[in-house]
């Protein structure tokens, strides 16, 4: 390559570098124009300053008012099975935790004793009533005598005298053929009362004593079950004006808050335990599931008021502020705004809005941390799921938020 070629070509390089440089040295170009900011109606807003936000509308609704507390599941009725005479166990019936309805033959109790001693007071009995028989034929003979005066009057009071003593000795044995009866029907021993059995205390071929402590096995009746808890003396006129109505609804909770149970309270104590300032209240479960258990611990809430066509908000749109409560409302030009709000009660689903709210206006449940007055927000709206008190707001708009099939963008 010639001088001249060498320094052309270099020129044409130069040339290259200065138009790539001056290419991306450009300032970039706004790539969003449909948004418009709040300097005017033909400003340019920023994308970085609108803030994505899960928001719902404000509804009217019928919200139950419960007392929340912590119980204790109780056998309706419990008893442990004794023996009540003495002898060798000669056979076990029951299976060890099975249902077993009143009257069920547990176990037997050898009998032959027993049997023996009612079979003398049968016996004994109809030997008096042999002789009260013949007593009674004397008694008609010397009453015949007396009227011919063949015998004194003294004979036949005498005889009278004997078939009386016959007649109440033969009373008596058959009170110790009723008391035989029922010591022979000892030996049988039956469950008092429709329940389950626990673990088995006696084993078959053992001697047991009607003075036994230990027993032979606890009977337990799980269906109805009972529940003991607890409530704060400060809700005893809720309670009384509710109980004076009928028996309030109460519901056990499971593990997750959800029901697991319905009944009924059925009392109330009569008086307040002053170490806890606590009154106590017994409800009574079907248990039909077998879902509660004797000495189990359970969460209970009692359905003491319900709220009638109040505005209802998710408790997470509930903010705390050094004025009090306070919503962000959803303009419709998609800025938010603080609206003071009186709350009328609070739980971790739901909130009731006595002041402040209206029913369709559209508050902020998720994305506060870069919210202010006048904030330009993309609003997403959540379904509302179930009826008041069902699903957890929360977790809702978590769930929303993450997979975006439960909220849709507002129009």
């Amino acid at each position: 390559m010639t001088r001249v070629g060498r320094i052309g070509f270099a020129l044409a390089s130069l040339v290259l570098v200065a138009g790539v440089a001056s290419y991306y040295s450009r300032p970039a170009q706004p790539q969003q124009q449909g948004q418009k900011g709040k300097g005017g109606r033909g400003a340019v807003l920023d994308p970085a300053k609108i803030v994505p936000v899960l928001a719902i509308d404000a509804r009217i609704a019928d919200v139950p008012v419960y007392l929340d507390g912590v119980g204790t599941a109780r056998a309706l009725n419990t008893v442990t099975v004794r023996p009540q005479v003495d002898g060798k166990i000669i056979s076990i019936s029951f299976t060890e935790g099975e249902d077993v309805p009143k009257g069920f033959v547990l176990a037997k109790i050898d009998p032959t004793t027993y049997q023996a001693q009612y079979d003398q007071a049968v016996a004994k009995k109809a030997q008096d009533e042999a002789q009260l028989t013949n007593a009674r034929l004397d008694r008609e003979r010397y009453t015949r005598l007396a009227q011919t005066h063949a015998v004194n009057k003294q004979q036949l009071d005498t005889q009278r005298a004997l078939v009386a003593q016959l007649e109440a000795q033969v009373n008596f044995d058959q009170a110790a053929i009723d008391n035989a009866r029922a010591i022979l029907a000892y030996t049988d021993i039956i469950a008092p009362l429709a329940g389950r059995t626990g673990i088995r205390m006696v084993d078959e071929g053992n001697i047991v004593r009607a003075s036994d402590a230990t027993g032979l096995v606890i009977i337990t009746q799980i269906q109805p079950i009972s529940v003991l808890f607890s409530l704060p003396q400060q809700n005893l006129p809720e309670l009384t004006r509710g109980l004076a109505q009928g028996m309030l609804p109460v519901d056990a909770l499971g593990p997750e808050g959800d029901p697991i149970d319905n009944g009924k309270v059925q009392v109330m104590d009569n008086q307040v335990d002053q170490t806890t300032g606590t009154v106590k209240l017994k409800a009574v479960f079907p248990n039909e599931q077998v879902r509660l258990w004797p000495g189990q611990f359970i969460n209970v809430r009692v359905l003491i008021d319900t709220l009638r066509q109040v505005v209802v908000v998710p408790t997470a749109a509930v903010q705390r502020g050094p004025s009090g409560a306070y919503v962000y409302l959803v303009k419709d030009d998609l800025t938010v705004t603080a609206r003071p709000i009186t709350v009328t009660q609070q739980s971790d689903r739901e909130a009731v809005i006595a002041t402040g709210l209206a029913a369709g206006e559209f508050v902020v449940t998720t994305g506060f941390a870069r919210l202010a007055e006048g904030t330009t927000v993309s609003a997403s709206r959540v379904d509302e799921g179930g009826p008041v008190g069902q699903g957890n707001w929360g977790a809702k708009d978590k769930r929303a938020q993450a997979s975006g099939g439960a909220a849709t963008p507002l129009p």
